[in-house]
């Protein structure tokens, strides 16, 4: 689902979605809430950055932090987080490499005895 920005709606886009099987629609325009789902995660991370930044000019810096808090939250509308519902595990939080967990040191061993 995508907004009726031309750079959006063109041959190479139409080749892209053909070759991986994607199936393109375009959001109505002037109705952002058929394209909602999309608005809300804006919304939430736009939220988080507000949080995060001291003058405007470095939102753009805090915006790396700001996508791996929001994909790494649990969401109360799936009750997972996006990272795990995208690739079927929970992401290494950075803390947790500098203080392996459990979880990592048994992949750890697990890659070492492969």
């Amino acid at each position: 689902m995508v907004c009726q920005g031309s750079n959006l709606n063109n041959k190479m886009m139409t080749g892209l979605c053909e070759e991986f099987k994607i199936v393109h629609h375009n959001s109505s325009p002037y109705k952002p809430k058929m394209n909602g789902d999309v608005e809300d995660a804006h919304k939430n991370i736009k939220k988080i950055i507000q949080k995060m930044v001291v003058t405007y000019k470095d939102w753009h810096e805090m915006l790396p932090f700001s996508l791996h808090g929001y994909r790494t939250s649990v969401h109360t509308s799936t009750g997972a987080t996006p990272f795990y519902l995208v690739y079927g595990m929970e992401a290494v939080l950075p803390v947790e490499v500098e203080i392996p967990s459990l979880r990592v040191i048994m992949e750890t061993k697990l890659s070492e005895a492969e």
